[in-house]
């Protein structure tokens, strides 16, 4: 036994964490010493402090595996706050391949803006931690500290372009909401913890158990339920709390808008999942009615708003509301009755392959600032095939992959989600999904359209940096490889569940 009740096991679960924060911390002092000529350095440091924690992730893995653990369970760590089983291992890969992926796109663009401080891969990485205890935590303080650990760290990135109104104005807005939909959630987790005595989601579950067998209708947990839900919805960018979404990620430094629409996102879905099944799964009466309401609101809000849009950021913004949308399907499914493995194995699938084709969408954007060409307005991709054909083909890969056209990735989660909703008799919610999804498939293409059949604007070849061709060969990879060969990535989202693959699935895929 260490100090402070910690053990070996603690120091281990804890070594991905402590890892990024030691590279933090080092960025943050070598960038004392760099001058601006070598600023690229920091962003080189961050990719290989991602390198360390995947290192740290799989000695956590092959400790888990090693004890033979059954199906779905995991150890606790860290005094109990902490819970590590396959389910947050699958997060800590997806926070690290999309930060990776991140910081690569990242490099030149800073450069560009002239903002590239050490501050800002600092904060990336503090980010991830927090994000880490948000997938692993058991308890709902060290979830809380997690998310405000990520939040705060995001705010500042969001307005770290501090020359451009249009970042100051969207840091600001994100700020407020933020802090707002915090303190609802804070007040949600209180009154949980003063109806269960406790701030274990274990015991909370218990408690709550008994609790709603005396009074089914006990005022006090229905309040909390809806704070807590409110709190969590606005994390994933549900309607109606998606307000902060389109404007954070239009004024964000569109690298930063790629890392919030998948990183950030999966560490919102990863605590949405660990606090309403594990917590609040005997409020499930309440919530999941309450859910299905949320998921067709945030379809037909998001693919009308996105529509109209003009600029690419905030259309690729309403996309990402959208997909929410259809993961709470996922989620209605999985728990219409018992739990469900195909809906939580959608939502799963749904945010590996969103990953890299979202990152890979951003990271075209990204690369068409240069300049005086900020590059996020739909004129700027007009024959965007003559100037930069790789970059255009990429481009309509990952338009068709969000769009949920076969055989690329995007097709497995969208099949995974409409799936589970046909197995428990969800036909309505499943034609819903259906028919949005050909909404978005006219979004997309009308990008497509200015890419392939527009005038372009400027002439001569678009100068693409080693690290974005980098970023974007490895995200049109693993698009395209997602999509062909499915098998093992079902593969590993079944072991982050514990289950095994259905035989439908498996004659359907071979």
């Amino acid at each position: 036994m260490g100090a402070l009740g910690f053990n070996a096991n603690d120091y281990l679960f804890a070594l991905p964490l402590t890892l990024l924060t030691l590279f933090a911390l080092g960025i943050l002092l070598i960038d004392l010493m760099l001058p601006p000529e070598e600023k690229w350095v920091n962003g080189v440091m961050a990719f290989i402090g991602v390198l360390f924690a995947i290192y740290g992730v799989i000695k956590i893995q092959w400790f888990l595996d090693a004890g033979h653990l059954p199906p779905g369970s995991g150890w606790p760590g860290l005094m109990g706050t902490m819970y590590v089983d396959r389910f947050a291992l699958y997060f800590f890969y997806l926070f690290l391949a999309g930060t990776a992926i991140s910081i690569l796109m990242s490099m030149r663009y800073m450069q560009t803006e002239h903002e590239n401080h050490g501050e800002y891969y600092t904060l990336m990485l503090l980010s991830v931690v927090g994000m880490m205890c948000m997938a692993s935590g058991f308890d709902i303080v060290l979830i809380f500290i997690g998310l405000e650990l990520m939040a705060i760290s995001t705010y500042v990135l969001v307005g770290f372009l501090r020359r451009d109104r249009r970042s100051n104005e969207a840091a600001l807005k994100y700020l407020l909401l933020g802090a707002f939909s915090s303190g609802i959630f804070a007040y949600g987790l209180s009154l949980l913890y003063g109806l269960t005595g406790s701030t274990s989601l274990g015991e909370i579950s218990r408690q709550l158990s008994r609790i709603l067998a005396r009074d089914p209708h006990n005022p006090v947990a229905i309040v909390a339920l809806l704070t807590t839900i409110t709190g969590l919805l606005f994390k994933v960018a549900a309607v109606p709390f998606h307000q902060w979404a389109p404007d954070a990620y239009e004024g964000a430094p569109t690298c930063i808008t790629g890392f919030m629409s998948v990183a950030v996102k999966a560490a919102g879905w990863a605590m949405l999942l660990r606090i309403l099944i594990w917590g609040l799964g005997p409020m499930r009466g309440v919530w999941l009615p309450l859910l299905v309401f949320v998921s067709i609101a945030t379809m037909t809000g998001a693919n009308f708003a996105a529509l109209t849009q003009t600029n690419t950021k905030r259309l690729l913004a309403y996309s990402s509301i959208a997909h929410v949308g259809y993961m709470l399907l996922g989620l209605i499914a999985g728990t219409a009755k018992e739990l469900s493995p195909d809906g939580i194995k959608g939502i799963l699938i749904y945010l590996l392959v969103y990953t890299f084709m979202n990152l890979g969408a951003f990271g075209v954007i990204t690369s068409l600032r240069h300049r005086k060409v900020i590059g996020d307005e739909l004129d700027d991709l007009n024959g965007l095939y003559s100037r930069a054909p790789v970059e255009a083909v990429l481009m309509l890969i990952f338009l068709l992959s969000l769009a949920g056209i076969p055989p690329l990735a995007g097709f497995w989660g969208k099949y995974f989600i409409f799936l589970s909703l046909i197995e428990t008799g969800h036909y309505a919610l499943a034609s819903l999904g259906v028919l949005y999804s050909v909404f978005g498939l006219y979004y997309y293409l009308k990008m497509a359209n200015a890419m392939f059949m527009g005038q372009p604007e400027e002439r001569g070849l678009l100068p693409v940096s080693w690290a974005m061709r980098a970023a974007l060969a490895v995200s049109a990879f693993a698009t395209l490889f997602i999509g062909v060969v499915p098998d093992r990535f079902i593969q590993v989202v079944n072991w982050s569940l514990g289950l095994a693959q259905s035989p439908a699935v498996a004659k359907l895929i071979r």
